[in-house]
């Protein structure tokens, strides 16, 4: 069956992977019949999107940007209509925004939080996606003319293919969610990467922390799936740090336009890494 060209991300995403793909496909493994797709990360899910696999599992920490996820899957429908309701107005943007900080918040319907974090991403400064400490949506909006808020064919070729193949949807910790991986699945990792500077760190996606012991616990991760016979991909910035994690295994450079960054000087091309636990098959 043909990919869904129309499937694809429905959020603006920091580190977004759309420019990747690539080299991404270029270095994929040889794999073998009935292969799970893992992303533990899942983000935009550009690399979900473009490769389209029947079988996968993908998570994130993140629980107001899985709930987008499950909604689109559930209630594609019911989340367009309420899209269309929507103004780009800063006042309605500032009283949106501000919800998660009522105590109602917490009775908000599954598809009236779907829409409002893509209205807020769609209609924010810079299409960041960001939460300060207490997981509240902290990004001034944006003042752009005619912001894209719905886009009903995408919504409606992503619930579909999260309909016709089996993909589980999990929001959790990313060493939860490859604990069914066997032999010959595939694993991508894109976490949020070490920061290439000590002012160069992103204020993430969800309230916990990724820093270098986590990126630690993940390289540990990544060893356990190589024993287990998985091929492992991971993506994440071309630190030291990160080169002398991985030294063991295939590691290549690749250069990324980064556009969404709320810092100007951190926008432009970049040297990020590709992981690899095997030789890819061009």
């Amino acid at each position: 069956m043909m990919n869904n060209k129309l499937a694809m991300p429905f959020l603006k995403w920091v580190g977004g992977k759309r420019q990747l793909l690539s080299d991404i496909t270029a270095n994929l493994p040889q794999l073998g019949k009935n292969w799970t797709y893992f992303e533990p990360f899942i983000g935009g899910g550009a690399v979900l999107f473009h490769l389209q696999p029947k079988k996968a599992i993908i998570n994130d920490s993140s629980k107001e940007l899985i709930n987008c996820y499950q909604v689109i899957k559930d209630y594609p429908e019911e989340l367009i209509l309420d899209l269309q309701r929507h103004v780009n107005n800063q006042e309605y943007y500032y009283s949106l925004r501000d919800a998660d900080r009522s105590p109602d918040y917490k009775d908000m319907s599954p598809v009236k939080r779907a829409s409002r974090i893509i209205y807020l991403n769609k209609t924010c400064y810079n299409g960041l996606f960001r939460v300060n400490s207490q997981g509240q949506f902290n990004v001034p909006f944006g003042r752009y003319k005619n912001p894209a808020i719905v886009n009903e064919t995408v919504i409606r070729a992503v619930s579909k293919y999260l309909n016709q193949n089996k993909v589980t949807i999990l929001n959790g910790d990313f060493e939860q969610a490859i604990k069914k991986a066997k032999k010959g699945d595939f694993i991508y990792f894109d976490p949020p990467y070490d920061p290439v500077s000590s002012t160069s760190s992103f204020t993430g996606y969800d309230l916990n922390g990724f820093n270098r012991s986590e990126q630690e616990r993940l390289f540990s991760v990544f060893q356990q799936l190589d024993k287990r016979g998985c091929f492992v991909m991971l993506s994440n910035s071309s630190t030291a740090f990160i080169r002398e994690l991985y030294k063991d295994y295939n590691v290549i450079t690749v250069a990324a336009n980064r556009a969404i960054n709320s810092v100007a000087s951190g926008r432009g091309k970049i040297d990020e890494v590709l992981v690899m636990n095997y030789e890819p098959k061009n």
